[in-house]
């Protein structure tokens, strides 16, 4: 599964993709996650407020750090 992380690299963004990384890891689910920190490709998604999650070329989520839950959600 591929997972975009969207943010400039912040503190909360690099959180993000790390949360992911080990809810996906405790679920047993192999995930690929892309960090996108180009503003332009950011904004090319619809986001003004990072980070952000992109899953199946959807965003799902921003702003914010996501909950265990809602990742858990995303991997199906």
């Amino acid at each position: 599964m591929d997972i975009k992380v969207l943010g400039p690299g912040c503190a909360k963004c690099k959180a993000t993709a790390d949360l992911i990384t080990r809810v996906a890891g405790e679920a047993g689910k192999t995930v690929t996650i892309e960090k996108i920190e180009d503003m332009r490709q950011i904004v090319s998604y619809g986001v003004m407020t990072t980070p952000a999650v992109v899953v199946g070329g959807k965003v799902v989520h921003k702003g914010s750090v996501p909950s265990h839950d809602q990742v858990l959600g995303w991997l199906g």
